[in-house]
């Protein structure tokens, strides 16, 4: 079976790979936090979702666009996993995994910006 642009890259497994680790975190948020746990789902679904449309598009612009996008909603991944650390809502060793995840990504993206590879 042929290979869709984007799952030759990396960074869409990565992607993949962490809104996955998301949805189980969010689960365990508790029952009065679901603008908190909506949110996380919605920002990590983002982040495969504007890499699969990037790698899509016929042009650098367009590419280098919405790599950016899903490297600001990597981001704001990010913040929400502090505030849920910060909360108390996750273990740190949870936060960390989710964080080190979210390096890779950002690092790759960034790259991915400038080089629009």
């Amino acid at each position: 079976m042929a290979l869709l642009d984007h799952e030759n890259l990396d960074v869409y497994h990565c992607s993949i790979e962490f809104l996955t680790l998301a949805l189980r975190l969010g689960a365990r948020l508790p029952r009065g936090e679901a603008e908190l746990r909506d949110q996380l789902k919605r920002a990590a679904m983002s982040v495969p979702l504007n890499i699969a449309e990037g790698a899509g598009k016929p042009t650098t612009a367009d590419r280098v666009r919405f790599y950016a996008i899903a490297r600001g909603s990597a981001m704001e991944c990010g913040a929400l996993v502090d505030v849920c650390r910060v909360a108390g809502f996750l273990p740190s060793g949870d936060a960390e995994e989710a964080k080190v995840l979210l390096g890779r990504i950002v690092a790759m993206l960034t790259r991915m910006c400038r080089g629009c590879g």
